[in-house]
């Protein structure tokens, strides 16, 4: 199984951005999906996540400015960014448990949020 992390990049303050995580391979299912991030001298710490069912679970820091969702038809979980902060720069990375195959990661994408 293969992550493919995109849709990192340069944002002002204020501003959206949409994060994508494709899964390839060969797998049954996917179950919960998740989104983490990692700021420069920070430990990862959990953004998101998702389960199959649709049950959500955010960040304090990020509730009501971010958005999980998920396509299970095409094997892709999104985050949609709004209201960007500066503390909001990391590097986020996708992670996805596979039914009876364990858990992934993508390689990471990189948020800058600057002025």
């Amino acid at each position: 199984v293969q992550l493919q992390a995109s849709g990192g990049g340069l944002v002002q303050p204020g501003g959206s951005l949409r994060l994508s995580c494709v899964a390839s391979g060969r797998f049954s299912r996917l179950d919960t999906m998740y989104w983490y991030r990692q700021a420069p001298g920070a430990q990862r710490e959990l953004v998101a996540s998702l389960t199959r069912r649709g049950r959500t679970n955010y960040a304090n820091s990020v509730q009501g400015r971010f958005t999980i969702s998920r396509d299970d038809a095409a094997n892709t979980m999104y985050l949609q960014m709004n209201s960007l902060i500066r503390e909001d720069t990391a590097v986020y990375y996708c992670s996805i448990d596979v039914f009876l195959q364990g858990s992934y990661w993508g390689q990471g994408t990189l948020v800058t949020v600057s002025s």
